[in-house]
């Protein structure tokens, strides 16, 4: 998979579902269009990995060293609250009312595809951090990028 890309706007129905966009969905290999795991992301989002992308990262996981403290408790707060979800027969995705509740989801959702996930945000809150962070993306661009156009090393 050469990695998901965009961003979509949707409307979650009063049980908590969505229309995944089928032009995302045609982004995803043919074995991960229906099977999801559904985690907390680092912001106040949800993050949702196809099944293939999900098991390639456990895979990195599972090589952590657990007698550290720190790795242990990385390991817990990842995976505190991961839930598989598959698409339904309408192609929609339910999201438990516990996840939607801890990061504050309404009914106007923004899914940002990048890489290997989606992540799921409340639109206000989603264009709200991003009016917050672009004042500094020229020097966050320079911080994070910067390195890839010094031809010195």
């Amino acid at each position: 998979m050469a990695g998901l890309v965009g961003e979509y706007e949707v409307k979650m129905d009063a049980k908590g579902r969505f229309m995944f966009p089928s032009d995302l969905r045609k982004q995803l290999s043919p074995a991960a269009q229906e099977n999801f795991m559904l985690n907390k992301g680092f912001e106040e989002c949800l993050t949702l990995f196809p099944m293939n992308e999900w098991e390639k990262l456990s895979a990195k996981l599972s090589k952590l060293n657990l007698f550290k403290p720190q790795n242990r408790m990385f390991y817990r707060l990842f995976h505190q609250g991961a839930k598989q979800i598959n698409l339904d027969k309408a192609g929609r995705i339910l999201i438990p009312v516990a996840q939607m509740e801890k990061v504050g989801l309404k009914k106007e959702l923004v899914l940002i595809a990048y890489n290997d996930r989606v992540e799921i945000w409340d639109k206000a809150k989603y264009f709200n951090m991003i009016e917050d962070n672009m004042a500094d993306f020229a020097d966050l661009a320079n911080e994070v990028m910067g390195e890839f156009g010094d031809d010195t090393e």
